[in-house]
């Protein structure tokens, strides 16, 4: 018992540093665009993570955690992945109205549970399901206002919904099944990632601003709250990781949509932003929904242990084939056979 809440601890520490990070990231990142004229947001991001692989790299050095080799496939391919699928959302802000890009995020969360029931046969209870339904509705009208359909932009939101999606099911797939934390994931992949944006990122954003970063003026200001964007990205990218390891894609899909009304109140609250009737309607039907998914998963989880404590199915377990990458201990966690190097892709 000591265990599982000492788990449930982590959990709920991981969500909240995810919030907390995310909405402050999104508040310092619209200082730096909106008031002091950065657009460029895809070259940014790759800062950010090569000042997270830098950090990570000083930590590893320090022995705060050890590294795990990974096939060098494997990881090339999600860094990559995950780099392109960063690329794709910020072609489709570009490409789409505010309203179709809203809905491009709120798209993610259907095509993530079909994925994960199509492939790898993950069961959504109804409940579950209409839960998720009440939330998609509230972050609907509390975001969504015009829609605006072109051709590329929605090649584009399809290409963003896909890799995000599959992005996000491997950060989960590959922390379970080849036993590596997220700190280890995130360290591994995270040069990646930067060198994919690094590359095209300034390409991207001349692109869509017709401007040059590298001819951009930086003021001290501005440098100040780069600096700051770049230190939050850390915390940012790290309890991404962090969450998608501890609980599954869905469910940090759930809580990005909970960052969006933390920002619409915020920005509300401190900003100034204009908020409307429609806007409070979203958030408190959101909430509902929100509140029906927590409510309905803990629920279900406990049955969940319930029956994997009963004689029959710990009968069941020893008589099973054992799993594809490993054997599973008591802590439902795959051990993995290869002692040299593990791959999933």
């Amino acid at each position: 018992m000591g265990e599982l809440t000492g788990y449930q601890m982590g959990v709920i520490g991981a969500l909240f540093l995810s919030v907390a990070s995310s909405v402050s990231i999104v508040i310092c990142n619209k200082a730096l665009m909106s008031n002091l004229g950065f657009p460029f947001a895809t070259t940014l991001t790759s800062w950010h993570l090569v000042v997270t692989y830098c950090t990570l790299h000083v930590a590893h050095r320090l022995n705060f955690f050890e590294n795990k080799r990974i096939d060098m496939k494997t990881i090339i391919l999600f860094g990559i992945l995950n780099g392109v699928s960063i690329g794709f959302l910020n072609l489709s802000l570009g490409f789409n109205s505010i309203g179709f890009y809203q809905m491009t995020k709120l798209a993610i969360i259907p095509f993530t549970v079909l994925l994960e029931t199509l492939f790898l046969k993950k069961q959504f209870s109804q409940k579950i399901k209409l839960s998720l339904f009440v939330l998609l509705v509230g972050v609907g009208i509390a975001s969504v206002t015009d829609l605006q359909l072109n051709f590329v932009g929605t090649i584009l939101s399809l290409l963003a919904i896909a890799t995000t999606c599959v992005g996000q099911i491997l950060t989960n797939t590959i922390q379970k099944r080849l036993n590596v934390s997220s700190t280890q994931l995130l360290y591994q992949s995270a040069p990646f990632q930067a060198a994919i944006l690094f590359v095209t990122g300034p390409l991207v954003d001349q692109y869509l601003t017709k401007q040059n970063v590298f001819a951009f003026k930086y003021s001290p200001l501005v440098l100040g709250f780069i600096v700051l964007s770049c230190v939050i990205a850390v915390s940012v990218n790290f309890s991404t990781f962090l969450v998608i390891g501890k609980t599954s894609p869905v469910t940090y899909q759930v809580l990005g949509h909970l960052k969006t009304c933390l920002v619409l109140g915020f920005g509300y609250t401190l900003l100034h932003d204009p908020f409307t009737e429609r806007n409070i309607i979203g958030i408190l039907v959101a909430i509902v929904g929100m509140g029906l998914y927590s409510y309905f998963c803990t629920h279900e989880n406990k049955k969940k242990q319930i029956l994997d404590l009963s004689p029959a199915s710990q009968i069941k377990d020893k008589d099973s084939n054992t799993p594809l990458l490993g054997h599973q201990d008591k802590d439902n966690h795959f051990e993995v056979k290869k002692a040299t190097k593990d791959s999933l892709v």
